[in-house]
């Protein structure tokens, strides 16, 4: 995926991060042969400074295969474990979190229909309304997914021995909802005025942005290490198990980092933070890709998770003898011996 062997040279053209170098400050004097800003222009060094900082894309065109085999697995992968789980009417009595499974299933394979939508070469720059769709579809299931682990880690007790009657569709239409809200900022944010769909970092659309960044920073990355820090502080103080913790946790382990990265991008391009050098920026740019590349594979991993899952949980236990019923039997023998 990408060019990255070629090195790109300076040119004085605002590339991805804005910059442009204005020949302008540096005036000559061609009468005496001597610059009035630098003595001598012998060391070509601080072109090369000040000449725009060149990151390589991950996720170009080159990348279109890349793209469509997500899809393709995640649809497969999907389509299979819903036609696992309903296909046969007992299965889905043996676990009493199919439906949580079932919703899970759906929003992976909702994800996976939109990702060719925003694979870069498949979008012209007409189809604007196709670019809007396929973000607000692919983040507002990527929310739901994260948003239904973390309402079964915490109200997992409740649902499986339904405690709360109409809780589960309660909760269902309510994680929908907020899922379908959380990816309207990202929607209004996309572009294609650049050719490929992508989001827009014009200064109209900043706020929508910034909304969007806060939102996959909340979701992904600070909610599930506070639940897991929640866990640890009640098993340490020994006031309970705390929020469930199982197999479809490693789903975070995709969408952590684009949360994390994509918060520190957010800052760096508001200029909170400055990066030192061009070497950083262009690290920077690498690792929100292979982020946004990591994110994409949840697609393919999250079916095995929900079959191991499934697996788990209508296993039977192992039939083991009570100690006490073995202990009666063993006496009773001696017993009879004697």
């Amino acid at each position: 995926m990408g060019n990255c062997l070629n090195q790109v040279k300076p040119s004085f053209s605002p590339d991805k991060n804005g910059s442009l170098l204005d020949l302008t400050d540096y005036q000559w004097n061609y009468s005496s042969g001597e610059n009035t800003s630098y003595a001598s222009l012998e060391d070509y060094s601080f072109l090369d400074a000040a000449a725009p900082c060149h990151s390589c894309n991950l996720l170009d065109d080159s990348s279109l295969p890349f793209f469509i085999l997500c899809s393709v697995l995640g649809v497969l992968g999907s389509g299979a474990f819903l036609f696992g789980l309903l296909r046969p009417l007992f299965s889905w009595q043996l676990c009493p979190a199919w439906p949580f499974l079932a919703q899970m299933a759906v929003a992976s394979g909702l994800f996976s229909i939109a990702v060719p939508i925003l694979a870069p070469g498949l979008t012209s720059p007409q189809s604007t309304i196709l670019c809007h769709l396929g973000y607000w579809v692919s983040y507002s299931s990527a929310f739901a997914q994260a948003l239904l682990i973390e309402c079964h880690a915490c109200l997992g007790p409740k649902l499986c021995t339904d405690q709360i009657p109409g809780l589960t569709l309660g909760l269902t239409i309510g994680l929908w909802g907020v899922a379908a809200l959380l990816g309207l900022p990202v929607t209004l944010a996309s572009d294609t005025s650049l050719g490929p769909c992508t989001l827009s970092y014009s200064r109209g659309l900043g706020a929508l942005r910034s909304t969007h960044v806060m939102a996959c920073f909340a979701i992904f990355s600070l909610l599930p290490l506070s639940l897991l820090g929640a866990k640890g502080l009640k098993k340490a103080l020994g006031k309970g198990p705390g929020p469930w913790v199982n197999i479809l946790w490693v789903w975070f382990i995709f969408w952590w980092p684009h949360g994390v990265i994509l918060g520190f991008d957010s800052l760096v391009r508001a200029k909170v933070l400055l990066l030192p050098t061009c070497l950083a920026q262009r690290t920077l740019d690498l690792v929100l890709d292979l982020a946004e590349a990591l994110a994409m594979l949840h697609c393919v991993a999250t079916p095995p998770l929900l079959a191991l899952f499934f697996h788990r949980a209508t296993k039977p236990p192992f039939p083991s003898l009570p100690h006490s019923a073995g202990q009666s039997s063993h006496l009773d023998n001696v017993g009879s011996k004697t």
